[in-house]
């Protein structure tokens, strides 16, 4: 029995390289959010690399910080078994937008009347007990107002968990067809398409200044203590920016690494993938805190790496956080993949 489950694992981890290829391509629902099929397939999960390799590559951080990283191993093997579509983008302002006005739903930054965080020029985190880059938690901000410019094509934020939820609940009854948010294995094998390098991109940080809105050089001024920790280039975006704004990962995904915090299905433990199994883990059972995946715009590099894994209270609303849907198959979509 052990037998077996090593030689699959060993099969599994030799998996392929290159993204699977895809017998569909674009899919818009009724409510016009672009979804790009994601083949079924396999895929090593997490990372093995070792503090002394990380603090190489990343000289600027303190050492300390690569011997925290214990949950994104032991590198481990994962099928998965069914295709499914997933949000070519990051859910927009205007798109969350039309789901509160069309469904009535009150987002948490406004239904608590604590608000949300946000962008204050003013604000000096030095002088703050907790020291947090935003202000807030505070009225003044939610999901319409970050404190920074957004257009309607930019990624929403200042959303909970549960708000996002409740967006993928309202679609799923509106368009007959399951909606949610990506299991952690699903965002991953999604998010890598293929690849086995620090980022989708690559291996160098600076690979991501054409493929991801992270903190470089264009955000650094506004939080001068951080800027040893900017891309030493410039991507062109202070704040969030239009989806769809850098380059595609193999699968057609924009911004999987950068632009906004990801909120996945599963609640996080550190020892989980000990123990996951090896065909579409879930997450564990429970927990206190949900799964986040993916890095920001204020992300050092370093966070925005395909294995990092990060995690937030369901009730959390940041600035940095928003979060992408998936939609399974319908019926006949799925007996088409499988042929």
């Amino acid at each position: 029995m052990h037998s077996s489950i090593a030689l699959l694992s060993c099969a599994l981890l030799c998996a392929c390289a290159a993204a699977p290829s895809s017998k569909f391509t674009k899919f818009t629902d009724a409510t016009g959010i672009d979804f790009v099929h994601i083949p079924a397939g396999a895929f090593r999960m997490g990372s093995d690399e070792d503090a002394q390799t990380l603090a190489q590559a990343f000289p600027a951080y303190d050492p300390a910080r690569f011997t925290q990283l214990a949950d994104e191993g032991p590198v481990h093997a994962v099928r998965i078994t069914r295709a499914f579509w997933l949000g070519r983008h990051e859910v927009t302002v205007a798109q969350f937008r039309r789901f509160v006005e069309a469904s009535g739903h009150v987002p948490e930054s406004e239904a608590d009347g604590t608000g949300g965080y946000g962008f204050n020029p003013t604000y000096d985190p030095g002088t703050t007990v907790r020291g947090d880059a935003f202000e807030g938690r505070s009225p003044r901000y939610s999901w319409r107002n970050p404190g920074f410019a957004q257009g309607d094509d930019h990624p929403v934020v200042n959303v909970t968990w549960n708000d996002a939820v409740a967006m993928a609940r309202w679609l799923s009854a509106k368009e007959g067809v399951t909606y949610r948010l990506p299991t952690e294995a699903e965002w991953e094998y999604a998010a890598r398409a293929g690849t086995r390098t620090r980022f989708s991109t690559g291996d160098d940080p600076r690979t991501l200044l054409k493929g991801a809105n992270v903190f470089d050089q264009n955000a650094a001024p506004h939080w001068p203590r951080w800027r040893a920790f900017a891309l030493d280039g410039h991507d062109g975006q202070a704040f969030t920016a239009p989806v769809g704004r850098f380059a595609p990962n193999a699968f057609g995904l924009y911004d999987m690494h950068g632009n906004v915090w990801e909120w996945c299905a599963d609640w996080h433990a550190d020892d989980y993938y000990a123990r996951s199994p090896v065909d579409d883990p879930p997450g564990p059972e429970d927990g206190s805190v949900r799964v986040r995946r993916g890095g920001s715009w204020h992300t050092w590099a370093f966070y925005a790496r395909s294995s990092f894994r990060n995690w937030n209270s369901p009730e959390t609303r940041y600035t940095l956080v928003g979060f992408r849907l998936l939609r399974e198959l319908a019926p006949h979509e799925s007996a088409m993949s499988n042929r």
